[in-house]
C-alpha cells in the first residue's frame, strides 16, 4: 500500500486503522483537526513503530482546508497508495428542531469530504495504475436513522459505484460498513452508550484487521461480524414501511458506528 493517507486518525476507529498500518510498517499521513493530538499520535507512531509520519491539520467541513488535503493525494512526487476516508461524528439531535449549521458540518465531512478526497485519490491512483480507497460507512445505511444514515448510506452507494467505475484499472474501492464499535465516538456526541446491550458492541481492533483485509482482497463491501451481516441481511429484505419502524429516527442517537 505504501504510504496511506488516514481523515479523523487521533481518535476511535481511524487512529486504530492508523496504528495497523504503521505496525505493518507503512508510512502514515494522519488528517485531524486538532494539532496537539495530531503532534502526540505521529511521534508515538515514529517512536513505537519506527515509520515516517506527516500530519496535516485541517478541518474537513471547510472547502478550503479540505483541498490542502486534496492537494496532497494529488502529489506525485509522495504518492498515496491508500486513502482511507474515516472522519466523521455523531450528530447527537434530531433534524427537526436540531442545529441546523451542525448538519452542514456533517454532511460536509461525511459526504463531501469523502466525495472530494476520492476524486482526488483515484485521478493520481489510476494514472499510477495501482491503489486503493478505504471509505468508512456503517451498518447504519440500511436504516432510517435520520441524516447521520442518509450521509452513510450516500458513502455506501457512492464506493459501489466508485469500484465499479475503477474496474481493471489496479485501483480498488472498499466501503467498511461497522455497527456499533467501542471508540468512544458515542461519548463524543452525548449520545447514551447503554441503551445497546453488550453483545451488539465491536472491538475496534477487530473491525480495523477486517477493514484492512478487505482492502488488500479488493473487497467492495466489508460488514465486520457475522451478527450485523445477518442484521444487514434482514434490513435489505425487510419493507421499507418495517425498517423505519424497527430502526427509524426514534431509535437512533444520530449515528452508530
Amino acid at each position: 500500500m505504501g504510504t496511506a493517507l488516514v481523515t479523523g486518525a487521533t481518535s476511535g476507529l481511524g487512529l486504530e486503522i492508523a496504528w495497523q498500518l504503521a505496525q505493518a510498517r507503512h508510512d502514515l499521513v494522519l488528517v485531524a483537526r486538532t494539532p496537539e493530538r495530531l503532534r502526540q499520535v505521529a511521534e508515538e507512531m515514529r517512536q513505537f513503530a519506527g515509520v515516517q509520519v506527516e500530519t496535516l491539520q485541517a478541518d474537513l467541513s471547510k472547502r478550503d482546508e479540505l483541498e490542502r488535503v486534496a492537494e496532497r493525494l494529488r502529489e506525485k512526487s509522495k504518492p498515496i497508495g491508500l486513502l482511507v476516508n474515516n472522519a466523521g461524528f455523531g450528530l447527537g439531535q434530531r433534524f427537526v428542531g436540531g442545529d441546523l449549521a451542525r448538519e452542514e458540518d456533517a454532511l460536509n465531512v461525511m459526504v463531501r469530504a469523502v466525495m472530494v478526497a476520492s476524486h482526488a485519490a483515484a485521478g493520481a491512483m489510476v494514472e499510477r495504475g495501482r491503489g486503493a480507497i478505504l471509505n468508512v460507512s456503517s451498518m447504519t445505511a440500511h436504516t432510517a436513522m435520520g441524516t447521520y444514515a442518509a450521509h452513510k448510506a450516500w458513502v455506501l452507494r457512492f464506493t459501489e459505484g466508485l469500484a465499479a467505475e475503477l474496474a481493471g484499472t489496479g485501483v480498488t474501492a472498499t466501503a467498511l460498513c461497522p455497527g456499533l464499535v467501542h471508540t468512544g465516538f458515542h461519548a463524543a456526541a452525548g449520545i447514551d452508550e447503554t441503551q445497546w446491550k453488550a453483545p451488539l458492541w465491536l472491538d475496534a481492533e477487530r473491525v480495523a484487521i477486517d477493514g484492512l483485509a478487505a482492502v488488500r482482497r479488493g473487497q467492495v463491501i466489508c460488514t465486520p461480524s457475522l451478527r450485523y451481516r445477518s442484521a444487514n441481511a434482514v434490513l435489505r429484505l425487510a419493507p421499507r414501511w418495517f425498517v423505519r419502524r424497527a430502526v427509524g429516527p426514534e431509535r437512533s442517537g444520530q449515528g452508530c458506528d
